[in-house]
């Protein structure tokens, strides 16, 4: 009999201040209270699932029997971004952290990356994905130059206009930036960021691109499609891992069409992992210190759930998740070193259980390797015999 997984990453959805969030200049954050303390907000479904009955949660009252398994894992790897954070959900943690920039990217880069793209480059400065275009779109209309900027994360971003450079040439840009960011470099991600529209109303277009650093080692990705099994990545999950261990790629615009393709997902025959990020939580809001937003978004979410919860069948599983945090109402518009949601429904799972706190996202990847038997990645202890209805 076939065995489905689902794994949902609500990008960003961190649920309070990781033990060493200090040492990241994280301290006192938490996504989740901050979402909690908008008016209005009510997640219940979720909190069917226990995330309120969770350790360390206490920003709304927990159920008496949740519906699902229900715990929290900490990052291992030295990081609070995407990629990493990613990785680690699938088994590979990382002991060095990906490099960042805080003061621009070195003159030995930009020097060849002019020479490689025939390109200017203006800012080279860590900015705000809107800010830069605010600063500096009208100057790159004038002169044809790419925006070059990062952030506190490990990326680097090329911006364009798309009626000044064409969308395949900012494309082949950031596939010239890929091959040179290496080494010291290396950074996580290099990604293309089109925009459209006049001065004063600049706005970023659906048509980004990411080319990510391979992961330093193989994923339950890709034991995953070494044993035969379907590996369907939606939204950004196929740029994170560089298409690695992946079978299938659904492109999604943000939040409304991932939840859309899990549906059809879910009345698809198929045999294996359906790895499913949802973007929105972070890109538009947790990064715009937009904490209404935020929680609209979450609600929506909670409010598809129900009805995806439906459609799964005995042998399936659902996992929610996150892979860092990204505080709204902090003066940061960064991401923030949090603890994770780890919450396990569906006819495959036991009510009520407790998982306690994880001390690595990698359990999640040891977990999956029990489901559906295969080679693990890690050396972290998976919770399947915990969570499973049917022994």
């Amino acid at each position: 009999m076939s065995k489905r997984a689902f794994v949902i990453v609500l990008d960003s959805f961190g649920i309070g201040n990781a033990p060493d969030a200090a040492a990241f200049g994280d301290g006192g954050s938490n996504t989740l209270a901050a979402i909690a303390s908008a008016p209005g907000f009510s997640a219940p479904h979720l909190g069917e699932l226990g995330l309120f009955n969770i350790d360390g949660v206490t920003c709304a009252a927990p159920v008496k029997t949740p519906e699902g398994a229900y715990g929290r894992m900490l990052e291992k790897s030295r990081g609070k971004d995407t990629t990493v954070g990613h990785w680690e959900l699938m088994g590979v943690e990382s002991e060095t952290p990906l490099p960042t920039f805080p003061q621009g990217f070195p003159s030995g880069l930009v020097e060849a990356l002019q020479r490689e793209t025939g390109h200017t480059f203006l800012c080279n400065r860590p900015y705000s994905g809107t800010e830069v275009l605010r600063d500096y779109g009208e100057e790159h209309l004038r002169t044809g130059g790419l925006i070059l900027y990062t952030s506190a994360d490990s990326v680097l971003q090329l911006a364009a206009h798309v009626d000044k450079i064409p969308l395949e040439e900012l494309y082949r840009c950031c596939e010239k930036a890929r091959a040179l960011a290496a080494g010291p470099w290396a950074v996580g991600r290099v990604i293309a960021r089109p925009f459209a529209g006049e001065a004063g109303a600049f706005y970023r277009t659906k048509d980004r691109h990411d080319y990510s650093l391979p992961p330093p080692g193989p994923t339950l990705l890709d034991y995953l499609k070494d044993a035969g099994k379907d590996v369907v990545a939606v939204g950004k999950i196929q740029d994170i891992f560089a298409g690695r261990g992946i079978t299938r790629h659904i492109k999604t615009a943000g939040n409304t069409e991932g939840m859309q393709a899990a549906l059809r997902l879910a009345d698809e025959d198929f045999d294996g992992l359906a790895f499913i990020n949802l973007v929105d939580f972070d890109m538009i809001y947790g990064h715009r210190n937009d904490v209404a937003g935020y929680a609209g978004a979450v609600m929506e979410f909670d409010a598809w759930l129900p009805g995806f919860l439906k459609k799964l069948r005995d042998e399936d599983m659902l996992v929610i998740t996150a892979d860092h945090g990204c505080d709204p109402s902090t003066p940061s518009t960064d991401h923030s070193r949090e603890a994770v949601p780890l919450l396990c429904a569906g006819p495959y799972v036991k009510k009520g259980v407790r998982l306690g706190t994880l001390d690595t996202f990698a359990c999640l990847a040891a977990t999956l390797a029990e489901y559906f038997m295969i080679k693990t990645p890690t050396s972290a202890q998976g919770v399947l015999t915990a969570l499973r209805a049917r022994v």
